[in-house]
């Protein structure tokens, strides 16, 4: 039972790094061409959330929400919002206090 376990988790582990490897450029094209198109970025970080127990994929999840942020702030805090509900009870990871306002 542990192996099975632990081979689940090895493989959830890479498939975490194979999506890291497919959004990254994604996100680096969207970034680069300052794109604006709200429903593709969303459809790429809801896409991502599921990834973010990964620390790349967070440090990517967070670069993305960065750029959202400059033209809908209240979509970037939505998805900030989704990623402490699923992953980050305390908010340390993504560098907020729980106590903070998004």
């Amino acid at each position: 039972m542990i192996e099975e376990i632990k081979k689940l988790a090895e493989m959830q582990q890479q498939l975490a790094i194979q999506a890291y490897a497919s959004y990254l450029p994604m996100v680096d094209d969207i970034i680069k061409s300052k794109q604006a198109d709200i429903k593709q970025i969303e459809r790429t970080l809801e896409g991502m959330l599921d990834f973010c127990y990964e620390p790349k994929m967070l440090m990517l999840f967070r670069k993305l929400c960065r750029h959202l942020y400059d033209f809908d702030p209240e979509a970037a805090a939505y998805y900030v919002k989704a990623y402490r509900e699923l992953w980050d009870e305390d908010g340390k990871l993504f560098g907020i206090n729980k106590e903070e306002k998004i």
